[in-house]
């Protein structure tokens, strides 16, 4: 682990920087890496900063917010991880699957132990993902091409094409050109949900 250098004041912004990309959470490892123990341990003093969890912190400035649970687990994984799946179409409102689990695809980074999490080990480019603020979310096209090779209902998945197309979130094309590359029992799949749009 490279510790930041620098001033305590220059670690101090560095460590806020870094939060602030995850809407005020950061990680203990985030402070040993800057250096910041003293700071935190004195924040966490006078109420600047609250525990959200084991090894996991916030800025007590930030307001909580619907979306918190996305960005602390995007602090956890240093922003290596993306909301996917169910949770994915939750976010992007496709279909009615209620999710459970928070669904993530994370390409690098220690699992948490915790049972509310599906994690998914894979690297996601660019055409695959896209900004949710202080988390990643897979693009509507790359969540329904992802819940084609799941076990959802062919019916779930149709309700979930449907939504994608009714809401312009992607189009049939989008959604066929990607069906083609999947497995043959996932291309049916999508091919099928097609036919009902």
């Amino acid at each position: 682990m490279r510790r930041v250098q620098g001033t305590a004041d220059h670690r101090w912004r560095v460590l806020r920087r870094l939060a602030g990309r995850h809407a005020g959470f950061f990680t203990t490892r985030q402070v040993l890496r800057t250096g910041c123990e003293l700071q935190v341990r004195a924040a966490l003093g006078d109420g600047t900063v609250t525990r959200a969890g084991v090894g996991m912190m916030r800025l007590a400035q930030w307001r909580a917010g619907p979306l918190d649970e996305y960005a602390m687990w995007a602090a956890w994984f240093d922003g290596a991880a993306a909301v996917s799946y169910q949770s994915a179409a939750e976010l992007h409102g496709l279909g009615r699957l209620q999710p459970r689990f928070l669904h993530l695809s994370v390409s690098a980074g220690r699992p948490p132990v915790t049972p509310r999490l599906v994690l998914t080990r894979r690297k996601l480019g660019g055409p695959d993902i896209e900004s949710a603020g202080p988390f990643l979310v897979t693009t509507p096209v790359r969540t329904v091409l992802d819940l084609a090779e799941t076990e959802i209902s062919q019916s779930a998945l149709d309700e979930v094409v449907a939504d994608a197309v009714a809401i312009h979130r992607c189009d049939t094309d989008e959604i066929s050109w990607g069906g083609q590359q999947l497995a043959p029992r996932a291309a049916a799949r999508v091919r099928r949900a097609l036919t009902g749009v």
